[in-house]
């Protein structure tokens, strides 16, 4: 046990500590390829994540601080282990440093007793060390994932009795972050350290289209360090006069979920994530991508209008969702509310009046835009069932179906990701207007860019308010100290 005199400090030890261990485990990998001898007992306990600790023990009232986040409820230890510190650095010194300055917080960082297992260090090691070596005999000899160790029970509220009685310090700990940190370059195809804290949803492939061209221009065109990182580790570097081409051309049907990310400097940029048709993608998707603690979510995808004065390439803005994809349902269940995050509505609206024209009280912007509920269903042939859904889309005062929306947005509130969801109407079932090629081909031409300026616009408007971003209404009484 280590006692770090600062946040800084302490991030240092667990850099230091984190390094140790999976250079020693990469190291036991690469000997045991080469010559069959595996490790020790000994030699294992070298292979365990680091543990951050702090401890909370106060004199006098709590201090009133208004944040969602970075409080203090009980006396007493917080702890959790920690993988990738390198990469955490701002986010872990912001973190500790509200509860140190705040509270008065004492760290402490050692060697926890949670190994790491072998295949989330397979990279570090070199395929040249490991790939004539059958995955069961690695197995055998090596940490390996177990799923009892990997799970969502401080995200879902879920008492957790260690045997030192410390609280959990954060809602991922080291064996989750890492298996969704595989994950992400799984499904995504592109280094899970290049997703951007500020990340738009798409359910059509023409998104992308539109994104990888804005964002190829800016790469060309735009402040020195910008990247464009594609599917299959494709980058397009500041200046390449040919990055259009090549971004689009990147293999993203190689993926379920292909990603993009345009990143800066300072790691602010924005990630678009085409998750496909549907609410598993979804779930999958952001369960992963919530360990990464993005900014926001929005997603930016089509709908069916249900009201007989909307026409195709009007909006809706999600004010609230009936969740009929039964996604999530054992997670969060129905009757749990999912409120809408004010300052990203705000912002939505916002950025659709600057994009459309006219504002809250022009008549043509008002008939644009409508608010309401979105009612998400995971069978796309719910017309079908029409007959049968009337009643509750009536009751609802639903305005427009989809798929995803309702799974963003209910994930969101599970994980603490503030979230938005802003639709296109591309048909309107209930009215006899049916998504037709003829007619989805004239929609899809005049409607995506500016659906995508929006989502954009969106975003630049919540960087100028980020502290304000993170709502108390995503925090439960009892949570853990990080965001």
């Amino acid at each position: 046990m280590e006692q770090p005199n600062s946040p800084a400090e302490a991030v240092d030890l667990l850099v230091k500590l984190y390094d140790r261990a999976v250079g020693a485990l990469v190291e036991a990998i690469r000997r045991y390829a080469d010559t069959g001898a595996p490790p020790a007992m000994e030699e294992r306990v070298l292979f365990r994540y680091p543990e951050l600790r702090i401890t909370y023990l106060p004199t006098g009232p709590a201090p009133k601080v208004t944040r969602a986040y970075g409080q203090l409820t009980w006396a007493g230890e917080y702890a959790v282990t920690i993988t990738q510190p390198a990469f955490y650095r701002d986010y872990l010194i912001e973190q500790l440093t509200l509860l140190v300055e705040d509270y008065g917080a004492e760290l402490s960082v050692r060697v926890s007793e949670t190994e790491i297992p072998y295949s989330f260090v397979l990279d570090a090691a070199g395929h040249a060390a490991f790939e004539n070596v059958p995955t069961e005999n690695l197995a055998r000899h090596f940490p390996n994932p177990r799923l009892a160790q990997v799970g969502d029970s401080v995200v879902d509220g879920l008492r957790l009795d260690r045997l030192d009685r410390a609280r959990p310090l954060a809602l991922f700990d080291a064996p989750r972050t890492d298996y969704s940190l595989k994950r992400i370059e799984h499904y995504t195809g592109a280094n899970w350290s290049d997703v951007q804290p500020w990340i738009l949803f798409t359910n059509y492939q023409r998104y992308v289209d539109e994104f990888v061209r804005w964002a190829a221009a800016g790469v060309k065109d735009g402040p020195t360090g910008w990247q464009l990182s594609c599917p299959g580790k494709v980058v397009i570097e500041a200046g390449d006069q040919d990055g259009e081409r090549k971004a689009l051309e990147a293999p993203w049907s190689k993926y379920q979920m292909p990603a993009y990310h345009l990143k800066t400097p300072g790691n602010d940029g924005v990630t678009l994530v085409n998750i496909g048709v549907g609410p598993s993608n979804a779930k999958t998707i952001t369960d992963h991508l919530a360990v990464l603690r993005p900014h926001c979510w929005l997603m930016i995808g089509h709908c069916g209008g249900l009201r007989h004065t909307q026409r195709i390439g009007d909006y809706v803005l999600a004010h609230a969702y009936l969740r009929r994809d039964k996604i999530l349902d054992d997670h969060v269940p129905l009757e749990i509310p999912i409120p809408a995050i004010a300052e990203v509505q705000v912002a939505l609206q916002q950025a659709a009046a600057a994009v459309v024209g006219g504002g809250d009280d022009d008549e043509e912007f008002r008939r644009r835009l409508r608010t309401g509920t979105v009612v998400s269903y995971a069978d796309r042939n719910w017309e079908l069932n029409y007959t049968q859904e009337r009643q509750l889309l009536s009751q609802s005062r639903a305005v427009a179906v989809d798929m995803e929306s309702a799974c963003v947005a209910t994930q969101g509130f599970r994980l603490r990701v503030p979230y938005g969801v802003l639709l296109c109407v591309s048909d309107k079932p209930a009215h006899g207007e049916i998504k037709l090629p003829g007619t989805a081909d004239r929609f899809y031409a005049s409607a995506i860019g500016s659906h995508l300026r929006i989502g954009l616009e969106t975003i630049a408007l919540l960087k100028q308010n980020r502290d304000r971003l993170h709502s108390r209404k995503l925090r439960a009484f009892d949570e853990p100290p990080f965001r």
